[in-house]
C-alpha cells in the first residue's frame, strides 16, 4: 500500500513550521518530516490528531495513491 498525505501542503497553507506542528501534536519534528516525506505511516491516534489540528477528515489528509 502506498499511503500519501497532504500534511506538508496543509502545514504550508497555515504558514507554520514543522516544529510548530510537532509541538501542537506532541510529536518530534523528525516525525513530522518523516510523515511529510511518506517515510512514516502515523498511528491512527496521530492521524486523528493531525486531522483535528487541520480541521479536515483523516481521509482528506491521508489517502492511498
Amino acid at each position: 500500500m502506498n499511503l500519501s498525505n497532504n500534511v506538508k501542503n496543509m502545514r504550508q497553507k497555515l504558514g507554520i513550521t514543522q516544529e510548530e506542528l510537532a509541538a501542537a501534536t506532541s510529536v518530534s519534528r523528525q516525525t513530522i518530516i518523516a510523515i511529510e516525506k511518506g517515510n512514516y505511516i502515523p498511528s491512527l491516534a496521530l492521524a486523528i490528531n493531525l486531522a483535528k489540528f487541520f480541521k479536515v477528515s483523516v481521509e482528506e489528509l491521508f489517502y492511498v495513491k
